[in-house]
């Protein structure tokens, strides 16, 4: 082959190599963006009171465990509540001690939309009216 037609086949590779790239990167992007909407919890926001289980200081998201009484003489329901990434909250002061097992709380989220018992968290505050978070 011709310099000038190794030139061509080296152009031509280096260009689908380049749509294959760009596609999977915009592929990856449709994905993240997805899992980063939201979409899945209410515009509203709704309290729930109750015992801290657990604080799952953890990536890619935080959960905070809460017992959350709904009846008398009924056994508490356990609410997940999803919150930022340990780097996020820690960036703000919050740390894995903020939530610790046993403490009173009254938390702010944005439950599911499907009515399962979980929601994004918007803000708390402790029984000795500390507060974390939105809470005004």
């Amino acid at each position: 082959m011709r310099t000038n037609e190794l030139f061509r086949v080296w152009a031509v590779r280096h260009r689908v190599v380049g749509l294959v790239v760009t596609c999977g990167l915009l592929v990856g992007a449709q994905t993240l963006v997805a899992h980063h909407a939201g979409t899945m919890f209410s515009d509203e926001t709704k309290e729930i009171s109750g015992t801290v289980k657990e604080f799952q200081f953890t990536n890619p998201h935080s959960w905070i465990q809460v017992m959350v009484e709904t009846k008398p003489g009924v056994p508490p329901q356990e609410w997940s509540v999803e919150w930022g990434s340990p780097n996020q909250l820690g960036r703000r002061g919050i740390r894995p001690s903020t939530f610790k097992p046993g403490a009173k709380v009254t938390m702010r989220i944005r439950p599911m939309r499907d009515g399962s018992p979980a929601g994004g968290f918007v803000g708390a505050k402790f029984a000795d009216g500390a507060t974390v978070g939105s809470w005004e």
